[in-house]
């Protein structure tokens, strides 16, 4: 018997995936991922295990291809931990699945695009049933293809064209508007944005939603040519440098807009620390009305978008969707403002 028919399996030899594997000299994983044309699979990973597959001669039983065994666990994604708004998110998904045979895994990302792919790859390695991904930061033409293997609902991502995935978010453009109207209702015209850097720029983020928004709402408030926009950058010591530098400009509006409550924390208490008087000297409001948002100490005005009832609806939707429902779906929240002290001021304070 030649070497090549040795390495042939014999009639009665029932040949698997893990015979694949073993072939190929890689791992059952490698093998899967490339059987269901995973986002990432290298041009010689793929001819090696399609190789294998030939020689063996591996076909895949329609059953086992036909019919996924549910393992009752839903993955539930975070990119930024730090956000206060994160964890009502997470309180909403457990309640929905608390009374229900599924729980939650939840995977901890940051802003590489390469862990938060390999992320969701080890998900649907592990055979989760579905993933609900917080703010992702892939593209949609990439979600679109891990969507083709497994159900996907995305929160805080606006992509209303999207067809193999849900998203879920509130109104983030609404919400900015609602802000501005607010400022200018107590009679504040000298108004900035503070947002991110361009690093987290992508059309469907929640950050430039909020722009647009701002932007808008200051068009209409006839302040659309002194709408600036002033960047936060992500790394945290130059986070808050950023922050002071903004607070000690001679130039420093009356008041500002900050894209979330995870800087505008920050910014009540460099502004203390500097003695800025909050709302004396500048008015704030805030994103997300997280509970560190309404403690006395801090009493920040802020968006409400309601975090936990956005991960209850992302949840419910996902059993939808393991459960045959085939439609995108995409939900939008109205979003409302939680008044607080820093943005209440006496009249002689503001600018008309």
């Amino acid at each position: 018997m030649s070497v090549e028919d040795k390495q042939k399996p014999q009639r009665n030899d029932r040949v698997t995936i893990r015979t694949v594997a073993t072939h190929a000299g890689v791992s059952v994983a490698a093998v899967s991922k490339v059987m269901r044309n995973a986002y990432g699979v290298s041009e010689a990973l793929r001819a090696k295990v399609t190789d294998a597959i030939e020689t063996l001669g591996y076909r895949p039983s329609r059953a086992a291809r036909g019919l996924r065994g549910r393992s009752f666990t839903i993955g539930v994604l975070l990119i930024d931990i730090r956000n206060p708004f994160l964890p009502e998110v997470i309180a909403g998904v457990n309640g929905v699945l608390a009374p229900s045979h599924y729980q939650a895994m939840i995977g901890v990302s940051d802003a590489r695009v390469q862990l938060e792919t390999s992320l969701i790859e080890s998900m649907i390695d592990y055979k989760m049933d579905g993933l609900v991904l917080v703010a992702p930061r892939l593209p949609s033409e990439i979600l679109a293809k891990f969507a083709a293997q497994i159900p996907i609902v995305a929160v805080g991502y606006h992509d209303a064209g999207a067809t193999a995935f849900d998203t879920v978010n509130a109104d983030d453009q609404r919400g900015a508007e609602i802000a501005v109207e607010a400022l200018l209702a107590c009679g504040y015209r000298d108004i900035e944005m503070l947002s991110l850097g361009e690093r987290e720029g992508h059309a469907v983020s929640v950050v430039r939603q909020r722009e647009i928004g701002y932007r808008r709402a200051m068009q209409r408030g006839g302040l659309g040519a002194s709408a600036p926009i002033g960047k936060i950058p992500i790394a945290p010591l130059k986070r808050e440098a950023a922050m002071r530098k903004f607070l000690a400009r001679k130039d420093r509006p009356r008041a500002v807009f900050c894209w979330s409550d995870l800087d505008a924390i920050t910014l009540l208490s460099l502004a203390m620390e500097m003695g800025v008087r909050v709302p004396e000297d500048l008015a704030v409001i805030g994103y997300d009305n997280s509970s560190t948002a309404a403690l006395g100490l801090v009493n920040l005005a802020s968006i409400d978008q309601s975090g936990r009832e956005l991960g209850q609806i992302a949840t419910r939707a996902l059993i939808s969707r393991i459960e045959g429902r085939t439609a995108a779906e995409h939900i939008l929240q109205t979003p409302s403002l939680v008044r607080r002290n820093s943005l209440i001021g006496s009249e002689d304070a503001r600018q008309g």
